[in-house]
């Protein structure tokens, strides 16, 4: 009986408080003496055009693309792994892996998780570009490891049954095994 009535009470105290007025004024009492000022109207600059560059002219700003070869006009690893690549399913990708980068080892995990156009994943005790990794996709034959902005760090090709081969965007040598 006790629980009732301790009960009942709860849910008269809880009623009433939901009656309780939260507004400083009431309905259509807005104070006008307390509204902002208007804006002032500020002057606009004019427009000014002129034509843009041909698109088809080569004048970029931007330098050219590696072209896969070291200094001495080598071809590096990741070009050898492209060329020699097995078939890549992102399912067999899923899981825990080793790195061997720089002359260091660190852990890899990568998942199934949809982050922006790839997958969740990330490094533990990696050094360089690879402390910034946050995703990962397939695309063809390539595993393309991402940093936390989507953008790629790294390229890796399926070398062996449970080994990938191929370098970071500055170059470094990147190794995933089990």
């Amino acid at each position: 009986m006790r629980v009732y009535h301790a009960a009942a009470g709860l849910v008269v105290v809880l009623a009433l408080a939901g009656c309780q007025r939260t507004s400083f004024g009431g309905f259509g009492s807005q104070d006008i003496s307390r509204a902002p000022a208007p804006l002032q109207a500020q002057p606009v600059p004019s427009v000014s055009s002129s034509q843009l560059p041909d698109p088809t002219t080569s004048t970029s700003q931007f330098p050219a693309a590696p072209t896969g070869t070291t200094p001495g006009g080598v071809p590096d690893g990741t070009e050898v792994a492209a060329a020699s690549a097995l078939d890549v399913t992102k399912e067999s990708m899923v899981g825990s892996w080793r790195v061997s980068s720089a002359g260091s080892s660190c852990d890899m995990f990568l998942t199934l998780t949809n982050l922006g156009s790839g997958s969740r994943g990330g490094t533990r005790g990696c050094a360089g570009e690879l402390t910034t990794m946050g995703s990962w996709e397939v695309a063809g034959k390539q595993v393309v490891l991402k940093d936390r902005n989507g953008n790629a760090i790294a390229r890796l090709y399926k070398t062996a049954d449970a080994r990938f081969d191929g370098s970071t965007n500055s170059g470094q040598p990147v190794s995933l095994s089990r």
